[in-house]
């Protein structure tokens, strides 16, 4: 019988191979500080309330976006499976061509005037959430010669206050941008790198309107999805 072989480590925070991390990553011994009444106390979910229609991407606007429009669903769960109920789960993403609404995204793709590429949701009392989207675009983000990121949603989950947060990539599957990409390849265990890619539902699928994609989120334990680096 052969002994199974630990999972590679993952990389340190700084790694050359992810370019920016050596611009944001700490280069001193990191100092525990004690949690005051900013990391203890609940969120605020903005100027208002959040809504139903804020899980609506495509209807943000006075037109529809263009892309594939998807359905992205999934339950938020603990390390012992019991759903995380009440969860403010955020999502952000480049358009269908690859450009994000942002200043410092200056790539030669279209922006799309009715998209944004934001949304927010709350966790039912099973853990689940719902979006509706449209498939983001993969884009070139100069790490390293001809470097393209596959194409992905973030996500972001906070638990009962800031320090807490989680924030990770949805991937879709059978990229095959996958191996060339060091944000995806910095989580070296194969089954830890699964659990960030989404799986197609044909359950969630609504015929004629959108195909459907289920990303369920772990918060801890050994099954816990991976945060990004």
């Amino acid at each position: 019988m052969t002994e199974a072989l630990a999972p590679a480590p993952d990389p340190p925070y700084r790694w050359p191979q992810y370019r920016s991390t050596e611009l944001r990553a700490p280069d001193r011994p990191l100092v525990p500080l004690p949690l005051g009444a900013t990391e203890r106390a609940g969120l605020v979910f903005g100027d208002a309330g959040v809504r139903p229609e804020d899980a609506d991407l495509t209807r943000q606007h006075r037109g529809e976006p263009l892309g594939e429009r998807i359905i992205v669903t999934g339950r938020v769960t603990g390390s012992d499976g019991r759903p995380v109920a009440g969860q403010l789960v955020e999502v952000w993403q480049a358009n269908a061509a690859g450009r994000y609404v942002h200043e410092l995204d200056q790539h030669p793709a279209p922006l799309d005037p009715n998209f944004t590429g934001a949304g927010r949701c709350l966790t039912g009392s099973d853990g689940s959430y719902r979006f509706v989207t449209v498939k983001p675009g993969a884009y070139p983000w100069r790490n390293h010669e001809n470097a393209w990121r596959p194409a992905h949603i973030h996500f972001s989950i906070f638990g009962r206050a800031f320090t807490e947060r989680l924030v990770t990539q949805m991937y879709f599957p059978g990229d095959p941008l996958f191996a060339h990409d060091p944000i995806f390849q910095s989580v070296r265990d194969p089954r830890s790198r699964q659990r960030m890619v989404s799986s197609f539902d044909l359950d969630t699928t609504v015929p004629e309107w959108a195909l459907g994609y289920r990303f369920d989120i772990v918060l801890a334990g050994h099954l816990s999805t991976p945060v990004e680096l």
